[in-house]
């Protein structure tokens, strides 16, 4: 069950490429190539009949055994995928193993076995993997590609090559905390192995401490769809068994070949009707298979609930607490919804249709109490009128235009303005924005003319906010915006902000920067024919809050300073739960906590709402009771919430009080791959398997051939690039460095996730191999075949560059950018300027001569003094050449080339770096 918004889902895909071992330098790992047909073993050869090898070219890569095993304790999931396969040809043959992970999910194990050869994974600080990455690219190895995709996901993947008549198995452990919307936790795996396979099961286990109220397990989806709920068909072949005492339940799946085949068949009728561009290429790829669709069946989704105690519940285990709340039977809050929406001329065709649609659904749901506003935005600003809906308001308003009651005639009058938008013109994000602030914070001087006096206090003000573009009219640098909305929002009864970025051409790290400093958080709605669906799902979530104003307080004698997670929220929605974790200080027996917050009356009142408990702690350890480390990945996802929202860059501070530390520390002490982590594998032998190994000791020496087998070489280290991540060699045998692969990021644009928009494609340093297989997520894409991570999905390989590999966001040989010159000078989006940044500037090579571009500090772009030239060299579009030179920051087009690009479509501005940018794409 993949929805737009799941942040929780299991996302699991297996590719299995049958690729001939290509001649060259040896792949990783270092196994003989194809015109040498003989077998690596730890560190000797022997020799391998030829008589017959014309099996080789038809002879694939076969997945004989799937298993998947979870493991579900506290709403905390603890995920195992293991994969066996097998060669039957005689020659080496290159498999993938590709895993699409939630975006909340974080890899916790990794390990292989490879011709007897075991090999265990090692979390590292991704700075120490700079220095093998350049070492790798210019010694020009091979670089590996992720060919899958699906909504809000990551990306895991590694390749190897398997011996002839040889099986490798490798096992990937991953966790996460699941979220509860609607009223119930959703687990799901996507069983999406390419091919279809003998042996397959699915096994996962729930253990909680409260009555499981609800279970149950809907028929396999696609993974691009909303939530299910109980109108949806259940799945047969599932089998469910509860424990005796209610708190327990396995469920277990066991497809046999005839039910796998028809699952894919399903699922291929059912991708057909999904018009989701990130919908392709996901699990098996390879164009020698006629039946590509085998194999992928769909994703198996156990979804479920618990009793949820009136006053929640607080667990104790070994140092550590977990307070859980999910209030109910409580009436829903008073609420004052403005809705900004975008109308700019981006948002024609389907996309404006979609709105209108969802807008329609959403004011039908309204609650009589509820007050509204509706502002429509392009590059004008108008707030609509409900009792005026003929009035022309265009442009600024003067005066205030009162919010107006969810009346049955007010809808009415809603869905009529609504019916009448058409898009046109730019986006004045910050005007919009200003104008919703200003309705949200005055509601109580500007009454819609009923009887009654509401207070400022009484009602809930909410700010809905969409867009599918960036601001290019009024106010256009996103960290202004971000500060000045935040500081206008900063009363006693600040407005939470959700933000909805419509399609992949949104800014997402401004909108999640946004809504993360105005108590809310963004979501991205998918381009896709359930568009609308989307829309009026995500604003369920958010449409009932029950309690506002909410404070968990621990005594501070008995909780360890520094340990409580997030323990303030703005709201609490119906069907939701909020979760606090903690340590508990030395020697106490008992923690009181307490809740604190305004609660609803069913006249449309508001009441303080406050529980105490008691709760005795022992220092026994239960197993069962995970929470060290949901306190350890709780602790870490909110650090990095809080960096991440932070304008002014303090959360990434080198201190050790910084968020981004202490997340770091967090991450590498419970071997979590974050952000801000990566992930080593490194052989384990015979000899050396006792031992501890030190993955920091990485030299320059060049890469050792597979011939020499003298058993005193010293342990060296190389990288290849590898999906999103970093393959490593080593002269003992393969090393794999992955860093966490997300489709969004903070520093970039394009996909989703974190981590940098890493990407790769092709195989150069080998001479062949893979091609690339598609793009990252998101709004990225990946071109030339590369895999995409995060926040900005695709990645780019020069052609012709031969066996070195270039990857967004790292340099090529010795490292010579810093962390802070994107942020310095605003290129935080242009992540190919890494490649080109010398000191303050932008160094091009171009036809043998060194041209040398300045860069600028400041906020307000430099600009030519007689108005921006015309310029004919134009890279950007495909159709159009003409264009205009403007500085890069005023180039929206531009975030999204090359390098290779810009050194084609280049131009000075008074000395600056300029680009010569369609008019269409210039932003400011």
């Amino acid at each position: 069950m993949k929805s737009w918004w799941l942040v929780a889902l299991c996302v699991t895909v297996l590719s299995v490429h049958a690729l001939e071992a290509s001649a060259g330098l040896p792949e990783f790992p270092n196994f003989p190539t194809v015109d040498d047909p003989r077998v690596v073993v730890g560190k000797s050869f022997t020799s391998v009949e030829d008589d017959d090898t014309d099996d080789d070219a038809s002879a694939t890569i076969k997945m004989t055994h799937m298993r998947v095993r979870s493991e579900i304790a506290l709403r905390y999931a603890r995920t195992a995928v293991i994969c066996k396969v097998y060669n039957p040809g005689k020659r080496p043959k290159e498999a993938s193993f590709n895993i699409l992970l939630p975006e909340t999910a974080f890899i916790s194990g990794f390990t292989m076995t490879i011709a007897n050869e075991n090999y265990e994974a090692y979390v590292k600080e991704k700075e120490d993997a700079k220095k093998i990455y350049n070492d790798a690219v210019a010694q020009g190895n091979s670089a590996a590609h992720v060919a899958a995709k699906a909504r809000d996901s990551n990306h895991f993947t590694i390749k190897f090559n398997v011996e002839g008549r040889s099986n490798a198995t490798y096992r990937l452990r991953y966790e996460e905390f699941l979220i509860r919307r609607n009223g119930v936790y959703n687990h799901a795996i996507n069983l999406l192995p390419g091919m279809l396979v003998p042996k397959m099961d699915v096994g996962i286990h729930i253990k909680e401490s409260q009555k499981i109220s609800v279970l149950r397990v809907p028929e396999l989806r696609t993974g691009n769809e909303v939530d299910p709920t109980e109108k949806d068909p259940l799945y047969a072949n599932a089998i469910i068994k509860r424990g005796t005492n209610e708190r327990e339940a396995t469920i277990t799946f066991h497809p046999d070949l005839v039910e796998q085949k028809r699952l894919a068949q399903v699922y291929a009728e059912k991708t057909k009707l999904s018009a989701d561009a990130d919908f392709a290429d996901i699990g098996y790829n390879s164009e020698e298979e006629d039946g590509k669709d085998e194999g992928l069946l769909g994703q198996f989704i156990v979804q479920y609930d618990v009793d949820q105690p009136k006053n929640g519940e607080v667990l104790v285990n070994d140092g550590y607490f977990v307070h859980f709340f999910a209030p109910s039977s409580l009436p829903p809050l008073r609420k004052h919804v403005v809705f900004v929406l975008d109308t700019s001329a981006s948002m024609g065709g389907i996309k404006i249709k979609q709105l209108k649609k969802a807008m329609n659904a959403i004011f039908s749901e309204l609650n009589p109490r509820d007050y509204i506003s509706i502002i429509d935005f392009n590059t004008h600003v108008t707030v609509h009128n409900l009792q005026k809906v003929d009035m022309n308001t265009q442009g600024s308003n003067k005066n205030l235009v009162p919010p107006a009651y969810a009346s049955p005639e007010n809808i009415a009058a809603a869905k009529a303005i609504i019916s009448k938008f058409r898009p046109d013109g730019g986006t004045n994000i910050y005007k919009a924005l200003d104008e919703a602030m200003t309705l949200a914070q005055v509601f109580d001087h500007h009454q819609s003319n009923q009887t009654d006096s509401i207070q400022t206090n009484e009602v809930e003000p909410m700010i809905i906010f969409l867009t599918d573009g960036i601001p290019v009219a009024g106010e256009t640098n996103t960290e202004r915006i971000v500060a000045y909305i935040s500081e206008k929002n900063s009363g006693l009864k600040p407005a939470m902000l959700f933000a909805i970025a419509f399609g992949d051409d949104a800014d997402r790290v401004f909108l999640r920067q946004l809504a993360l400093r105005n108590h809310g958080f963004m979501r991205h709605i998918y381009e896709a024919a359930d568009a609308a669906i989307q829309l009026h799902h995500f604003y369920r979530q958010v449409s009932s809050p029950l309690l506002s104003d909410v404070k968990f307080v621990y005594p501070r004698r008995q909780i360890k300073e520094g340990s409580v997670s997030r323990s303030q929220f703005r709201a609490i929605n119906h069907g939701s739960e909020v979760a606090v974790v903690g340590r508990i200080a030395e020697d106490v027996r008992e923690i009181t906590p307490q809740v604190r917050g305004l609660r609803g009356e069913e006249d449309g009142s508001t009441r303080l709402y406050e529980i105490n408990s008691k709760v005795p702690v022992t220092r026994a350890k239960d197993e069962f009771l995970p929470l060290e480390r949901l306190w350890a990945y709780l602790t870490i996802k909110q650090l990095l919430d809080k960096r991440d929202a932070d304008v002014n860059g303090a959360g990434k501070d080198a201190t050790d009080d910084s968020p981004e530390k202490k997340a770091l520390s967090i991450a590498l002490k419970y071997s979590f791959v974050t952000s801000l982590t990566s992930l080593v594998v490194v052989r384990l032998n015979k000899t050396d398997a006792a031992d501890d190994l030190d993955v920091d000791r990485v030299d320059e020496q060049s890469f050792l051939p597979y011939k020499k087998t003298s058993s005193s070489m010293l342990k060296t280290y190389t990288g290849v690039a590898s999906g999103g991540g970093l393959s490593v060699a080593s002269s003992e045998g393969p090393v794999l460095f992955v860093q966490s692969t997300r489709r969004f990021t903070a520093t970039g644009y394009g996909g989703y996730g974190g981590g940098g928009g890493v990407s790769a494609g092709g195989l150069g340093g080998s001479g062949g191999g893979s091609g690339g297989g598609g793009g990252g997520g998101g709004g990225g894409g990946g071109g030339g075949g590369g895999g995409g991570d995060g926040g900005s999905g695709g990645g780019y390989v020069p052609k012709g560059l031969g066996g070195v590999f270039k990857e967004r966001g790292w340099s090529v040989g010795p490292a010579s950018t810093t962390e802070s010159y994107g942020k310095d000078y605003h290129l935080q989006a242009y992540d190919w300027t890494s490649s080109l940044y010398r000191t303050d500037s932008l160094v091009l090579q171009v036809n043998g001569t060194e041209v040398i571009l300045k860069l600028t500090q400041d906020v307000n772009p430099p600009k030519a003094a007689g108005g921006d030239a015309e310029c004919y060299n134009t890279t950007l579009t495909a159709n159009e050449k003409r264009g205009v030179c403007v500085y890069i920051t005023r180039c929206f087009a531009a975030r999204s080339i090359t390098a290779n690009d810009y050194v084609n479509s280049y131009c000075d501005v008074n000395g600056y770096a300029g680009v010569c940018c369609p008019k269409t794409g210039i932003s400011q």
